[in-house]
């Protein structure tokens, strides 16, 4: 059974909560929207100018939302330092429910986002934490992966030949979505989201030169290459982080495939060709029309 609700959606012109806001809306919710620059979304009934950092404007954010949907400030090693007092505020103003946007790579307890998933449960009755693992998306939009594809046909990790069940967003959202709205929901839980099969990035360095027709190989880093490159752009602690993540992958860490999306949503996960595939002809398409 789902009732309405009203939502408040961190990162909301982000990977995950511009999708999230979306299904809200084609599901009869109220979505607010955060940003820094109070944009409007697809679907956002209204927009708040909303910066982690700045609590000065969190009371107005949350005014009339009886859910969240977390996404964690992108890049901060210890979000919980701004997060955790925003949370509680939260939970006096009236929030009941919420679900957090964590990592496969990071359990409860773990460093970063970790620390806020340990907190959720004393803060929130309904809670869910999404631990999805690494996103397909980061080979398609605005990421590293991304840009070195489209400018030199390259993929370079320290995950050597390690296997990520890589995921859709579209399929974190949709559970998302699920999560905050339906009352028959599991609340109280912590859930791993993958796709549907586990790829080294030479397979998915294979799978886009299969889909796109454009030849893009995987180039493989040592740990303390990899950390010199991030460490030109990122905070050196966040650089250390990610480094130590895609170590984890090389051993085996992210080679796992479950159930969730299915189970949740009544679904299959998508796969990373079908997302690519779609990309690729969206793309193709966009050409051509400019």
């Amino acid at each position: 059974m789902t009732d309405h609700h009203t939502v408040l959606v961190t990162g909301a012109t982000g990977t995950t909560g511009s999708r999230v806001v979306a299904r809200l809306a084609a599901g009869g919710h109220t979505a607010v929207a955060t940003s820094r620059r109070a944009s409007l979304p697809t679907g956002a009934a209204r927009a708040v100018r909303f910066d982690w950092y700045d609590p000065a404007g969190h009371g107005a954010a949350l005014h009339g939302a009886d859910r969240l949907y977390l996404v964690p400030p992108i890049g901060d090693p210890e979000p919980a330092a701004v997060m955790l007092p925003f949370l509680r505020q939260a939970r006096a103003a009236g929030v009941r429910r919420a679900v957090l946007l964590g990592s496969s790579a990071i359990p409860a307890d773990g460093p970063g986002v970790g620390q806020v998933h340990t907190a959720l449960p004393g803060l929130f009755e309904e809670w869910a934490v999404l631990r999805p693992s690494w996103f397909m998306q980061n080979f398609t939009g605005d990421h590293l992966h991304a840009e070195s594809i489209r400018s030199e046909g390259v993929i370079r990790t320290a995950t050597g030949t390690g296997r990520v069940g890589f995921i859709d967003a579209d399929d974190i959202a949709a559970v998302a979505a699920r999560l905050l709205t339906d009352a028959s929901a599991p609340p109280a839980t912590d859930l791993v989201l993958t796709g549907p099969q586990t790829l080294s990035h030479n397979d998915v360095a294979t799978l886009f030169t299969e889909a796109t027709g454009h030849p893009v190989r995987h180039l493989p880093l040592t740990p303390e290459q990899l950390r010199d490159r991030l460490s030109t752009t990122l905070p050196e602690a966040f650089a250390d982080l990610l480094t130590d993540l895609d170590r984890a992958i090389a051993t085996g860490a992210e080679n796992r495939v479950t159930d969730t999306v299915e189970r949740i949503t009544g679904r299959p996960p998508r796969t990373l060709r079908e997302v690519v595939e779609k990309w690729s002809s969206s793309s193709s398409a966009a050409r051509h029309e400019s």
